[in-house]
């Protein structure tokens, strides 16, 4: 078993040694007693562990649904590394004595933003190199590509005097881009410029990449990162984020800083500055395929995104929009009747009507999630998930159900709390813990609840 964990509140200049318990839900005794194993399915050990576990549970008076290790030996002593060093002494000295070159790669003490002319003599063939090398490695899986070395940033000097050999990015120049695309060829960019005169200059990576996505103006932009995307408080991957609704909440979380908020920073400045469509997606070399080939991607997926509005009355104007998105997303026929019988709560849909939730009325003070309606092109883009948010931040307890065959089931699970087949159904809700007199009333109500699809004679088994 491989344990990865996030320390998101480690201090910059500080030190800390970890030890690391590993807690898991058992799986023959789960939190929700109705997804429990029948016990002539268990092995003789498991129910004799489980009878110390019920035992235990007796004293205690609760119930202990957890697996857990022993405290593991403490780590390795390790630090967060201060943003910047400290330099004490000419830096013209420094730069005399402190540069070295070799094959094994080169070691700079002058900072890598100023760089002098006999630092660009040492890092310039690297940098070759490495283009070279990517270049070479895509090539022996297959991969047409081009090494463009030069001639797509003009620059000019930052600031000579300060800087040195920084460049400003003035022009991007397109043409040997698209003659490598246009003759079938996978561009492989540096990150040098050249002056008008043809002097050489360093730009930083991050600005590099931000001018050419707004010479080009992409649909969309893909950073690969180790981590797969961005992380949040648990550790977890965000799979979208709409800045719309969502930037200023995680801008001021106090979980969100370092490297992380100035990346969010930077991706809204830049999404911003490009048209609506575009996108930027963080995700692993190793889940590349998946972010470009298919509908739900794999990472994070970060847009200018689309407001939400709340409606606790469906005029006819409403109704007339409304409906073919359901019928759309569910592939069926609403009933006439659909709209009349609905014992409506809230409506919340997104301002381009791609994406929205009918919530209704339902028992015991939960409310009940008639529809979930995401067109195919909104899933791609996040907005399911930016949905499901807005449902979350506004109704702390709810249930819904789905057919027992909907590929969608495994994504309901991990929004849920619990998940309980009745029948045909398979019924979910979050907020009400583990109390089986308040799941019990909920699942019954909600597998009872009237058809809403015209039935086709041959599919009867259609009509809910």
């Amino acid at each position: 078993l491989l344990v990865r964990f996030y320390d998101f509140k480690a201090v910059p200049g500080k030190k800390y040694r970890y030890r690391l318990k590993v807690v898991l839900e058992d799986p023959n005794h789960p939190q929700n007693p109705l997804m429990q194993p029948n016990d002539r399915a268990l092995a003789a050990d498991v129910k004799t562990r489980l009878a110390d576990v019920a035992a235990k549970e007796k004293a205690a008076n609760t119930r202990i649904y957890y697996l857990e290790t022993e405290f593991s030996e403490p780590s390795d002593v390790v630090a967060v590394q201060l943003e910047g060093d400290t330099l004490s002494g000419s830096l013209a000295d420094v730069r005399e004595s402190r540069i070295r070159g070799g094959e094994e790669g080169v070691e700079f003490t002058t900072p890598a933003t100023e760089p002098s002319a006999e630092v660009m003599s040492v890092a310039r063939p690297v940098i070759y190199r490495q283009n070279l090398a990517l270049v070479d490695a895509l090539e022996q899986l297959g991969i047409r590509t081009r090494s463009l070395q030069h001639g797509v940033f003009e620059c000019d000097y930052e600031n000579q005097q300060r800087l040195g050999f920084v460049g400003r990015v003035t022009a991007v120049h397109l043409e040997s881009i698209k003659s490598a695309i246009q003759s079938g060829a996978l561009p492989i960019v540096t990150c040098l410029g050249e002056s008008p005169s043809g002097q050489m200059m360093n730009i930083n990576a991050d600005v590099a990449a931000r001018e050419l996505v707004l010479a080009i103006k992409p649909y969309k932009i893909i950073f690969l990162s180790p981590t797969g995307g961005l992380l949040d408080e648990q550790g977890r991957i965000m799979s979208a984020i709409n800045l719309a609704t969502d930037y200023d909440r995680l801008m001021n979380a106090a979980w969100v800083h370092s490297g992380m908020r100035l990346k969010l920073e930077q991706i809204g400045q830049l999404l911003t500055e490009l048209p609506a469509s575009s996108s930027v997606s963080i995700t692993s070399a190793n889940n590349l395929t998946r972010e470009l080939f298919t509908h739900n991607g794999a990472g994070t997926l970060i847009r200018q995104g689309e407001d939400f509005s709340e409606q606790s009355k469906l005029d006819a104007a409403v109704r007339s929009t409304l409906k073919p998105l359901i019928e759309q997303c569910f592939g069926r026929q609403l009933t006439p009747e659909y709209f009349n019988r609905l014992n409506l709560k809230t409506l919340i849909w997104s301002r381009s009507g791609r994406a929205a939730a009918v919530i209704e009325q339902g028992i015991n003070g939960v409310d009940y999630m008639d529809k979930f309606a995401v067109t195919p092109d909104a899933q791609g883009e996040g907005l399911g998930s930016t949905l499901w948010q807005q449902i979350r931040q506004r109704f702390h307890k709810l249930y819904w159900r789905s057919r027992v065959d909907n590929p969608v089931n495994s994504w309901y699970a991990r929004q849920a709390e619990f998940a309980v087949r009745r029948g045909g159904w398979r019924v979910f809700g979050y907020g009400v813990g583990d109390d089986l007199s308040q799941i019990g009333p909920l699942v019954e109500d909600a597998s009872a609840r009237p058809g809403c699809w015209v039935v086709e004679e041959s599919h009867p088994e259609l009509a809910t």
